[in-house]
């Protein structure tokens, strides 16, 4: 007869279902995250109630006009602010695809005239669809 108590052994935990959880999460994160798309060069667009457009158009070009009045011709930096020198780097890019669309995107504080510029540079191109890019008021910045 054995009158010593019986010692229950330690408890054995099994991680693996832990594990696979942790896995799981991990990839529900990696596959749900987006990343914001911040560019060095910062405009603040005019606010506008109109309808919300898709951002993504392939084969847009894009002219940047900043709160001074300086051109950027896809977030690269135009030398000066003359119509030619515009014009030649918008002529750069596009090549012969003249049926791209122009979206502009001018800071709010923008003078008019540097707008109406980038419209006639590429207007004398054969660039005939324009866009403005705007934000809405209750969208978050």
């Amino acid at each position: 007869m054995n009158l010593r108590p019986h010692r229950p052994g330690l408890p054995d935990i099994n991680l693996t279902p832990m594990i696979d959880v942790v896995f799981l999460l991990l990839i529900f994160f990696m596959v749900s995250t987006t990343f914001k798309e911040d560019t060095l060069l910062q405009v603040r667009l005019p606010e506008t109630q109109g309808e919300a457009v898709s951002a993504e158009m392939p084969q847009a070009l894009e002219i940047t006009i900043d709160s001074t009045g300086a051109f950027y011709v896809n977030e690269r930096m135009v030398t000066d602010r003359e119509l030619d020198t515009l014009q030649q780097a918008i002529a750069a890019v596009v090549g012969a695809k003249r049926e791209r669309p122009v979206i502009i995107k001018a800071d709010a504080a923008t003078p008019h005239q540097a707008v109406m510029t980038a419209m006639d540079a590429a207007n004398r191109l054969g660039l005939l669809r324009f866009a403005f890019a705007a934000t809405r008021p209750d969208a978050p910045r």
